[in-house]
């Protein structure tokens, strides 16, 4: 059912050469670009119409509109399951708990008498987000985008998700009813590349963003690619990937469960389990068999994503090789399930969220831990981070120097302007002066 790579009695390579021996699920998202190429520039040269074309063409529906009404916003928060309510209640609590902490406040530096530099922190005007709706349904990415954004000061917050043929046309209602608790209240019927697209340049009906953020599959990741630089994008996001770094103690039926946990999401979703016990790799193993026969979506997911050449137990010497492979790794989500998890964690350098301990699942983080769970995939955990309150702000230097303060450096900024041939850069500080540079104190 899943794959094993033993690095186990040689040294391990370095850098790349180490990547290059893990699994990886294949994600082309170059190719998909030229598709979606002619898709951005319908909605750019035919705005809702566009939208309303690819609804019915790739959804199956026929729209009259792509703004949802306030009343199915309302209606649908009405008709959600209690249960469901208070569990998108919770979740929302808590991610304004972590949210909120991390808000930047403006700080002012005096580098010499008379001369500051003030780094102000500023929200993105306008956020576009985007909510899945293929496989399974997300409103807990609703709240992992919204709350950050929120909490960022962002003053006009939209979200896209696809419409749905069995609710009329609508997004579903769980994604409509936790726009209504968040209080996001200009939601779009329109997915795929074309709902990247409309937030990008705008339609009708849809103003431009200056950003768009939130998962979504190839596609939705390709409209991002091709519009990079024209708005700010989070990621490009991949497959989901779990690695799970465990010794002996590890407990098997917990870590085949989460592996099986990110598993359900695609079946390009990668599960890998690294460990220096063969014992260990045995026995979960056998409990993916066990579980795996007891699972919901075996055949269309999760059979295809752990038998898949992105998944694969790993085995190593030791704790301290599995450290190196999972850091070479970078997932989006790494469990360390090993003695001393919290130390062991306190080393890890490229992860996505790292969950500390056999109490900490991947599963709480997807939902009520309050951590975010949009986070880097396909490696990119070496370089970024998942989606935060800084995601949405700008940090902007406000320079502040008076005669006396510019004069003390002005001979530094001519000299250094001459030795890049660039006169003019100090003539701007000569003219100031009456052209004659003052004399260093």
């Amino acid at each position: 059912m899943i794959s094993r790579i033993d690095l186990r009695g040689e040294a391990l390579p370095e850098g790349s050469a180490l990547r290059d021996l893990l699994p990886r699920a294949e994600f082309d998202v170059e190719a998909a670009l030229e598709k979606v190429r002619p898709i951005c520039e319908a909605v750019h040269h035919r705005g809702d119409a566009a939208l309303i074309e690819y609804a019915e063409k790739f959804d199956g529906v026929r729209l009259d509109q792509v703004r949802v009404p306030a009343a199915a916003l309302r209606r649908a928060l009405d008709e959600l399951d209690p249960a469901v309510r208070a569990g998108l209640e919770e979740s929302i609590r808590r991610a304004r708990l972590v949210h909120a902490a991390q808000r930047r406040t403006t700080h002012t530096t005096q580098v010499v008498p008379g001369g500051t530099v003030t780094e102000k922190w500023i929200p993105v005007e306008r956020v576009g987000l985007y909510a899945p709706g293929g496989r399974s349904v997300y409103p807990s990415s609703v709240i992992m985008n919204a709350v950050p954004a929120q909490e960022a000061g962002v003053a006009s917050v939209a979200l896209a998700s696809p419409p749905q043929k069995e609710f009329g046309g609508l997004p579903h209602p769980t994604i409509l009813a936790a726009c209504a608790l968040l209080g996001v209240d200009e939601v779009y019927a329109v997915g795929g590349a074309q709902a990247v697209a409309m937030f990008a340049y705008g339609t009708e009906s849809c103003a431009p963003a200056n950003m768009v953020t939130g998962p979504g599959n190839i596609w939705v990741a390709a409209a991002k690619r091709y519009f990079t630089g024209r708005i700010g994008i989070d990621t490009e996001a991949g497959p989901t990937e779990i690695a799970v770094l465990a010794d002996s103690t590890a407990d098997p039926v917990h870590v085949a469960s989460d592996l099986i946990s990110q598993a359900e999401h695609d079946p390009l979703a990668a599960a890998v389990l690294v460990t220096d016990s063969p014992e260990l790799a045995e026995a979960v193993e056998k409990e993916l068999r066990t579980q795996v026969a007891a699972a919901k979506h075996v055949d269309d997911r999760i059979a295809p994503a752990l038998s898949g050449k992105q998944s694969a137990i790993v085995l190593v010497d030791g704790v301290e090789e599995g450290l190196r492979v999972v850091d070479a790794y970078g997932a989006e989500h790494l469990e360390i399930q090993t003695r001393d998890a919290a130390a062991v964690a306190d080393r890890v350098r490229n992860a996505g969220a790292i969950f500390v301990g056999p109490w900490a699942p991947v599963s709480l983080g997807d939902y009520c831990a309050g951590s975010n769970h949009v986070l880097p995939t396909g490696g990119c955990a070496c370089h970024s981070s998942g989606l935060s309150v800084q995601s949405f702000l700008r940090g902007v230097h406000i320079v502040d120097y008076t005669r006396d303060a510019l004069a003390e450096v002005a001979h530094h900024v001519v000299t250094l302007a001459e030795a890049e041939d660039l006169p003019a850069h100090g003539a701007a500080i000569k003219a100031r002066f009456g052209w004659k540079v003052p004399e260093s104190k």
